[in-house]
């Protein structure tokens, strides 16, 4: 869903409003689009979510279609949420700061249904450097994929049930396949598998006590 369509229809109700309401001032000073001088088109939109008064939206627009929305959510003076958006308008994925420190590290992607669906991860804050994906269904994390070594290859694999560790397995030789998986239940360690054939068969187990 697009914050577009509510912009722009918050913006035309306002106008309709007296001048004497306290909420159409508001929004008069808070919704405030910025055009190119020379194409007069729209190139930004700023927007007051939580109706206080304040500026905490600023959406990057290409006329009438949205492209990137910046989000300070709690006002502090940093961005916090970034929304990306498809050609039709419609969010694409939303950008998120794990470490508060308003540069993005983690990128979240909805399915059709408007759940997430997916979250990549970045540790060193960069967006063409993903090293840890998280993989959802029906609002649970279900299995990760991670790069350990920030090489750009995956060499740890894990699942999960009803949102508990499960299993981990361990590319330990780098040759993009595990070596070593460990098994738990109800995250305590039980099993742990190793000496895999040319199949990628795990031969070896042992039982942990």
């Amino acid at each position: 869903m697009t914050i577009l369509p509510r912009l722009f229809l918050f913006a035309a109700g306002v106008a309709l409003v007296a001048c004497s309401d306290p909420d159409a001032a508001r929004a008069r000073k808070t919704t405030v689009p910025t055009y190119d001088q020379r194409t007069g088109k729209l190139t930004q939109l700023t927007f007051d979510r939580n109706k206080n008064g304040t500026i905490d939206t600023w959406t990057d627009m290409d006329g009438t279609r949205p492209l990137r929305s910046r989000v300070d959510l709690d006002e502090d003076g940093k961005i916090d949420r970034w929304e990306y958006y498809d050609a039709a308008g419609n969010l694409a994925k939303v950008g998120f700061s794990r470490a508060n420190n308003g540069k993005a590290d983690a990128w979240a992607f909805s399915d059709h249904d408007g759940k997430v669906a997916r979250i990549e991860i970045s540790s060193t804050a960069d967006e063409h450097r993903i090293d840890r994906w998280e993989f959802y269904e029906n609002g649970q994390l279900a299995r990760v994929e991670a790069d350990s070594k920030g090489d750009g290859r995956v060499d740890r694999w894990e699942t999960y049930e009803k949102g508990s560790l499960k299993t981990a397995a361990i590319d330990e030789n780098g040759d993009g396949r595990p070596d070593r998986r460990l098994t738990y239940d109800a995250g305590v360690l039980v099993a742990i598998e190793s000496e895999p054939d040319a199949a990628g068969r795990f031969t070896k187990r042992v039982e942990v006590k």
